[in-house]
């Protein structure tokens, strides 16, 4: 699942780390309103699957029957 977040959060071919002069507000496109989506969308599953993965680690074991 690791492998799938993490092509969900990160695209190289979108990565843009030039410096730019110019310091006006860029407006958002649909395209990178949806990358934002995304990557939340995986960080929520990332944490529904961390939760599962606690809740069994310190999960009280079950107790066998009393014999009658």
């Amino acid at each position: 699942m690791k492998a799938i977040a993490n092509n969900l959060r990160y695209l190289p071919g979108n990565d843009e780390t030039m410096v730019r002069s110019d310091t006006r507000k860029t407006r958002l496109t649909l395209g990178q309103i949806n990358e934002m989506r995304k990557a939340s969308e995986a960080h929520i599953l990332e944490q529904e699957k961390e939760l599962e993965f606690i809740e069994a680690m310190y999960k009280t074991p079950e107790q066998p029957a009393a014999p009658a």
